[in-house]
């Protein structure tokens, strides 16, 4: 079926406003400027368009498909800017299935490069197949079929050139049920300055709701054409529903549109009003102007209830661990004085997986023992990093849940600029998420471990710059902080580097928090990642300052000479620096690939420093601040030993007399190697 109705002047005339002037709004008849294809067809009273009609039984369904188009093409493209407008939609549809029959496939509101296209056989919701022309969708699907990757058979979804979604949510748990046969409005947004599609659902067709239900970024401007065609798409497969669209409202805006907050949004070309209809246009085409406001991530008032009582939890979580003692007795300051004004936002489990487009393993960019990091999008927020934690047991004490202790560190103290920074957090049903901000260089780890013959190498002055933003990222932990940080697992996977190679730590899942007064501390279990771990912290299990500081010592010893930790082959970076200081070839330890462009006084200089934070006796190596003083030139380098000093420690173990002790230096044998996490890396 192919209708069209409109006297051709008109027709001309019509065009010519809509090429010329995209936001005026018209009183258009939907017969008068719309044009349908396949079964689609005007309702008797003519006012919806019903793309598909119930069958009279399920057989003969498979065959209904039905689109309808704008009578012209609209125009997208600046030929000055060659960027695509951004537009704006509001319709309203309903889908009613028969009681007898599975529903249909859906609605999709579909923007397309031609309207002469084949669909892919059967269902679909009458899309274009994949190798024709470019298309964009919002789908409104109502059958489940997880060769499409579909979530469920109730859930909104973003389609570009292919019917597989590469973002969609769950309809129902918006509290929209597509298949009800209630009439629902959907606002579909797209801003090329920000290149981001968002999509709101309600039952309401007055005001939009504050939260859209679906936000990703897509960069249209690579698939629009100068001209496009506007308008909707169904099928009903093998099932069998009523697919109606009743209004419909569409615009294009701002070529060279800036983001703004006091956005002001003409609602758009009316492509199917009523007489009497509440949106329809008015007689003053002037005055159409209504705010459209912007996204807030979070949910008001409810969710501000919600974070306190979360973070009330953690606290008598912390309360109850206190009073379990220890073997040095009751820790003191372990528990954090939450301020929920410094609460980061609450996200949704859907916005979420939007952002993620569901935990895409396309989108995964690093893997630890507890968590995976993938790179997400949020509206207004940006890239993120997004820290998906595994799923914990119940009974697990929550201060050993590393969501826990990284939460409870994060929200109530950190705000630093060499500190990765929580931006947002996620607790429904089983998933735990924390949202970061994205630092596009990764890990200092991959950046300065590349395959050998990279062509991009850290530059010297860069390190330097590394070293410092860490010390300065610790100097607030232990110093300047409301309460003293020891972070337990300073390692390079845990520093990650922003567009600049600025230096920023993460990954607090093993942070423990003390008061600045106490003196005594119970003994753990220890963790980290060998190769970093004090000696006195494996055999005593007590973390201090001086056993993060140690851990900076073997950045600071990785990042001048290039090496890891510990070598494939076995070797330690701080022995192999320890030998040559021992045969004052101190300078060989630089890292080849600088192929000698730094300073040498000032590489001696870092060496040294690193050697003296890696000092096997802990009351011998110096304070961050203090090592901060000295890379600086503002402290004189204190008295290094000639050979790698050997230390008596005694070991706080259930087992052990009191005269027991170990003679330790930095390499431990079969029979003492560490309690060690597995590398837990934040990327």
């Amino acid at each position: 079926m192919h209708c069209c109705h409109s006297p051709p002047l008109l027709s001309w005339f019509h065009f010519l406003l809509l090429t010329t002037f995209p936001s005026l709004t018209l009183p258009f008849l939907p017969s008068h400027n719309v044009t349908l294809y396949g079964d689609a067809s005007f309702t008797p009273n003519n006012n919806a368009i019903a793309l598909t009609n119930q069958q009279p039984s399920c057989l003969s369904s498979s065959s209904a498909m039905g689109r309808a188009f704008y009578l012209y093409p609209v125009h997208f493209l600046d030929p000055e800017t060659n960027s695509i407008a951004s537009f704006s939609c509001r319709f309203s549809f309903s889908i009613t299935s028969s009681p007898s029959c599975p529903s249909g496939d859906g609605i999709a509101f579909l923007i397309s490069s031609t309207t002469d296209f084949s669909t892919l056989s059967v269902g679909y919701m009458g899309l274009p197949s994949p190798q024709q022309d470019s298309y964009f969708a919002v789908e409104f699907d109502t059958s489940f079929d997880p060769s499409l990757g579909d979530i469920n058979g109730n859930h909104v979804g973003i389609d570009v050139g292919s019917v597989v979604s590469f973002a969609s949510v769950d309809a129902l748990s918006r509290g929209v049920d597509l298949r009800s046969g209630r009439e629902i409005t959907a606002w579909i947004e797209y801003r090329d300055a920000m290149k981001m599609v968002r999509v709101w659902v309600g039952y309401s067709s007055g005001s939009r709701p504050a939260t859209p239900v679906l936000a990703s970024k897509v960069d249209l401007s690579q698939r629009f054409k100068d001209e496009m065609h506007v308008g909707f798409s169904a099928s009903n497969g093998q099932g069998s529903s009523l697919h109606l669209v009743h209004h419909w409202q569409f615009k294009t805006f701002g070529h060279s549109y800036k983001v703004s907050p006091a956005d002001m949004v003409e609602e758009g070309q009316c492509f199917s009003c009523h007489e009497g209809d509440s949106d329809a246009p008015k007689k003053n085409h002037g005055g159409g102007h209504h705010k459209i406001g912007e996204i807030a991530l979070g949910l008001g008032g409810l969710s501000a209830f919600l974070v306190s009582c979360f973070a009330a939890l953690f606290v008598v979580c912390v309360f109850l661990r206190k009073k379990k003692g220890g073997v040095g007795g009751v820790r003191e300051g372990q528990s954090c004085r939450f301020q929920t004004s410094k609460v980061p936002t609450r996200l949704s489990l859907s916005e979420i997986k939007s952002a993620t487009m569901g935990f895409n393993r396309d989108r995964l960019v690093g893997e630890g023992s507890s968590a995976k990091v993938y790179k997400g999008y949020l509206p207004f927020g940006g890239d993120v990093a997004v820290k998906r934690f595994e799923r914990v047991n119940n009974d697990m004490d929550c201060l050993h849940n590393p969501f826990a202790t990284e939460f409870a560190t994060m929200v109530g103290y950190l705000r630093h600029k060499n500190l990765v920074q929580l931006k947002g957090w996620c607790c429904e049903g089983s998933e735990l998420v924390l949202v970061y901000e994205f630092l596009p260089n990764g890990s200092l780890n991959k950046v300065l471990h590349r395959n050998f013959n990279s062509s991009v190498v850290l530059s010297w002055k860069q390190r330097v710059n590394v070293i410092l933003g860490v010390a300065s990222a610790l100097t607030y932990l232990h110093e300047e902080c409301e309460r003293q940080i020891i972070h337990r697992d300073v390692k390079s996977c845990n520093i990650m580097l922003d567009a600049d190679f600025n230096a920023k730590l993460g990954d607090f899942g093993l942070a423990e928090v003390y008061e600045h007064s106490c003196s005594t501390r119970d003994a753990t279990i220890p963790a980290g990642t060998i190769g970093y771990l004090a000696p006195e912290y494996v055999y005593s299990g007590v973390p201090t300052v001086k056993t993060d500081v140690y851990s900076f010592g073997v950045v600071v010893l990785e990042v001048a000479t290039g090496k890891k930790p510990v070598e494939d082959d076995g070797s330690v970076v701080s022995d192999y620096v320890w030998n040559l200081w021992e045969k004052r070839k101190l300078i060989e330890a630089s890292d080849p690939r600088l192929k000698g462009k730094f300073d040498t006084l000032e590489m001696e200089m870092v060496l040294l420093v690193g050697l003296l934070c890696v000092h096997p006796d802990c009351e011998k190596r110096p304070r961050v601040r203090e090592a901060t003083r000295i890379l600086k030139r503002e402290a004189p380098i204190p008295f290094l030993p000639t050979s790698k000093p050997r230390v008596r420690i005694r070991p706080i173990c259930p087992n052990d007399t009191p005269e027991t002790q170990h003679v330790v230096g930095d390499v431990l044998s079969a029979d003492e190697a560490p309690y060690f996490t597995p590398r837990s890396q934040f990327y």
